[in-house]
């Protein structure tokens, strides 16, 4: 099973800023609604891929757009001038995966996203794109299976070059669900990983250890 992978999914810099430094997460995912949420604008982009490099991103995923594939492709080609670790987000869309077609081709590193059905996802492992992003959260709003839907992204996935990358996940339950399905990556919001991270047992054995080497010290 491939080792799973973390990223964080925010446009919030001092708690992106946080867990890269931390080393936790290997990048950022990002689209048009985090960006606006966090109160950046398009031209901030650059800023922001620079940034998050030098924090230690791996990957930086920032979604493309347009009316069509033509526009879609014009605009992926200007997010991929910004580095190496650009991946690209493209939407599950006629247009979008003519585009997204076109630009592994290119040898770009694409993610379909908003994949809502595993014949999208087939589709996705037709064209050879990196990852696809199924929104979990969503998919349950809506009142599918998600979690049922996802494994079955995943098994279609199976032996092909793109992997799931799991998003819309609001507690580390969904995450460690998910990941006993067989699914490899992750991406939610600061206050998910935070929680993650965290338990209330662990924080105060860790108490009792700095209070026994005051102690001893």
């Amino acid at each position: 099973m491939t080792a799973p992978r973390l990223y964080v999914d925010s446009a919030d810099l001092d708690r992106v800023g946080r867990l890269l430094s931390a080393g936790v997460v290997q990048g950022v995912t990002t689209n048009p609604t985090i960006l606006e949420r966090g109160g950046r604008a398009a031209a901030e982009i650059p800023d922001l891929y620079a940034r998050w490099v030098a924090e230690g991103a791996h990957e930086v995923f920032f979604q493309t757009w347009g009316e069509d594939r033509a526009s879609f492709l014009r605009n992926a080609a200007g997010l991929l001038e910004l580095g190496d670790r650009v991946a690209v987000k493209v939407p599950a869309t006629a247009d979008g995966f003519a585009a997204a077609s076109a630009l592994v081709r290119d040898g770009a590193s694409v993610l379909v996203t908003a994949v809502y059905s595993v014949a999208q996802a087939l589709a996705c492992a037709s064209i050879g794109v990196r990852y696809i992003a199924p929104y979990l959260g969503r998919m349950r709003d809506a009142g599918m299976d998600g979690d049922a839907l996802i494994a079955r992204m995943q098994a279609m996935c199976a032996d092909s070059d793109t992997n799931v990358l799991a998003a819309s996940l609001r507690s580390p339950d969904d995450i460690v669900g998910l990941r006993e399905a067989g699914v490899p990556y992750f991406t939610a919001a600061p206050d998910v990983l935070d929680a993650l991270l965290h338990h209330p047992v662990s924080d105060s054995s860790a108490a009792e250890f700095d209070a026994a080497m005051d102690r001893i010290g």
